[in-house]
């Protein structure tokens, strides 16, 4: 049995200072942070924290564990971090208006290819993300026989949730995960 793991760092980074907002008092509850755009800009994320979180003790059972952003400026240390937490990093460029692109579809493109081509019966997909839009693939893998799991902070999509195998709330991990 192997575990699979596939992290869109935007998505999980962005909505922990959301979290972490409201946990500060910045903001009533995630909703008001999400709708008034209240983020803790002083929340940083390890990617060591994140990394032993989501493989647990069963690292050396990690076949794969990919991290989807968007390319940092030239001199940003952020993705060399990753790698020495033991993530394989995937970026891409932002489009001219600056919005993050090709992430959510490359997660999807590597998760599958290494289901079908790579995977054996018993292993286990995790997806680090909240993103209604992984719901298809979720779906799909799952009727194909894969245990599918979704780590993410309690107000994740209620389809991915309710799609994935297990559903892992960070929420109660937030000042564990921090830098």
């Amino acid at each position: 049995m192997a575990d699979w793991i596939y992290v869109d760092n935007s998505n999980v980074f962005i909505e922990g200072k959301r979290l972490s907002a409201v946990k500060q008092g910045l903001a009533l509850d995630i909703w008001d942070a999400f709708d008034n755009r209240i983020l803790d800009n002083d929340y940083r994320m390890s990617f060591g924290k994140l990394y032993d979180f989501v493989a647990g003790n069963n690292k050396a059972e990690t076949s794969r564990a990919m991290l989807f952003g968007s390319r940092p400026p030239k001199h940003d240390m952020i993705w060399d971090i990753a790698t020495r937490a033991g993530f394989e990093v995937v970026t891409h460029d932002r489009n001219v208006a600056n919005k993050e692109k090709k992430i959510d579809t490359g997660l999807v493109a590597a998760l599958t290819r290494d289901a079908y081509r790579n995977a054996n019966s018993g292993d286990i997909f995790t997806i680090v993300s909240g993103d209604n839009d992984y719901v298809p693939a979720v779906q799909q893998l799952r009727e194909d026989g894969f245990q599918v799991d979704v780590v993410f902070w309690g107000h994740a999509g209620k389809e991915l949730r309710e799609a994935a195998s297990k559903f892992i709330s960070l929420d109660d991990y937030l000042d564990e995960l921090r830098v």
